[in-house]
């Protein structure tokens, strides 16, 4: 129930010109006692003759609605439509007390998907406007994706990544000043592909004729880039990584990262998740920067250091992977702990030494109520005519803590 009897109108005026406004709309703006936007919002509407106050932040149209009660129906103006990658929602909820009605308007995308004669409901929509998306997961995995973005600064991190990430060969349809006169749409390669090609008011359409469709993905060992040091093996990775229960929302922390086997796979599992690839050795930080690149991982940040110090300065985690400790196990045990109780661990043990640590931390409680689990895998080899099975050594996988 509103406590406010005024009426607030949260009004998508489309991209900008006033012939693609709906005709809803241009009602609100006519028969409303004042308009509330964002100085390219209200420019565009000056036409209405309306009083304007300049303003995008939620808690300053709060105020305004406030302090003027002579304004009993209020009309809110944001581009294109409220309902996509919009200010309405904290608008909203700012408003709590106020009966608030939302008026849908035309998009970029849908503009130029139209332009363009493709459907966009098959297609990715990522915004990276004043936000961080991994944006390089979803090209990479979808045939198409729909880019909204704004700045020079977001143009060259566009490029950086795309060129970074070998993405030479999708396709840009980049659509600049869309509905205004210098309305322009560009194609280029991502090889071709420059900053100063986002100029202006801009969103992109993004075509990649050969994403990656595996899902849930596993790599096999001989997929990464190796060198001499240690990596999870394949069928080891598949049990940590099943018993970690990873989520969209997980913060991971793969302490004893090697190639980043691990820290890769848990990425690929969804876009959303942030993992933090910890490793001391130099070497193993290189391989793990080049494995990244090669599997496309931009959700994956590398660190060089030595555990548990290595954390301080990183977010809270929600799970945690341990591969290594160089004997500092319940150290790394009692850190995660400290920043987040309800962490989930799971953790390797192959050397006994490892396996004491392991039944001490149990002991001390560290570790509370663990599952522990022993597979022994064995892999064929041909002699001469012949398969035999090697044995591989037996690890201990160790998972703790909240689903």
């Amino acid at each position: 129930m509103c406590k406010e009897k005024r009426m607030i109108y949260l009004t998508g005026i489309g991209m900008g010109n006033e012939r693609l406004m709906t005709q809803e709309a241009r009602e609100v703006f006519e028969s409303c006692d004042c308009i509330i936007g964002a100085e390219r919002m209200v420019q565009a509407l000056q036409a209405y003759k309306k009083p304007i106050f300049v303003s995008y932040k939620p808690e300053e149209i709060y105020g305004l609605i406030k302090d003027h009660p002579e304004y009993q129906n209020v009309a809110v103006a944001l581009s294109g439509d409220p309902g996509f990658y919009s200010g309405a929602k904290k608008i909203k909820e700012e408003l709590f007390d106020y009966c608030v009605c939302t008026v849908p308007g035309i998009s970029s995308v849908i503009y130029l998907a139209a332009k363009l004669g493709i459907s966009w409901e098959d297609a990715e929509l990522v915004s990276i406007h004043g936000r961080k998306q991994n944006f390089i997961y979803e090209i990479a995995r979808n045939k198409k994706t729909f880019l909204l973005f704004g700045g020079l600064d977001c143009a060259r991190e566009i490029c950086d990544k795309i060129h970074y990430y070998g993405m030479e060969d999708v396709e840009f349809y980049i659509g600049k000043y869309l509905s205004y006169e210098k309305e322009e749409i560009l194609h280029k390669t991502g090889a071709q592909v420059r900053p100063e090609d986002f100029e202006g008011l801009a969103a992109a359409y993004v075509q990649n004729s050969h994403p990656e469709k595996r899902v849930c993905r596993h790599i096999e060992d001989e997929e990464f880039i190796r060198g001499q040091v240690p990596m999870t093996k394949s069928e080891v990775r598949s049990v940590s990584l099943s018993k970690l229960v990873l989520k969209n929302t997980a913060v991971v922390y793969d302490v004893g990262a090697g190639t980043g086997s691990v820290s890769i796979e848990a990425a690929l599992q969804s876009g959303s998740i942030k993992v933090y690839a910890i490793e001391k050795n130099p070497a193993g930080t290189e391989l793990i920067r080049q494995n990244c690149r090669k599997f496309c991982c931009d959700n994956v940040e590398i660190i060089e250091g030595t555990a548990p110090e290595a954390f301080l300065p990183l977010e809270v985690p929600t799970h945690v992977f341990i591969g290594g400790s160089s004997g500092n196990l319940k150290e790394i045990l009692k850190a995660v702990r400290k920043k987040n109780p309800q962490v989930r661990v799971v953790l390797n043990a192959i050397s006994l030494e490892t396996v004491r640590e392991v039944m001490e931390a149990i002991e001390e409680k560290v570790l509370r109520e663990p599952e522990i689990v022993q597979i022994m895998t064995s892999k064929s080899r041909e002699l001469g005519r012949y398969h035999m099975m090697t044995g591989q050594n037996p690890v201990y996988i160790i998972s703790d803590g909240i689903k």
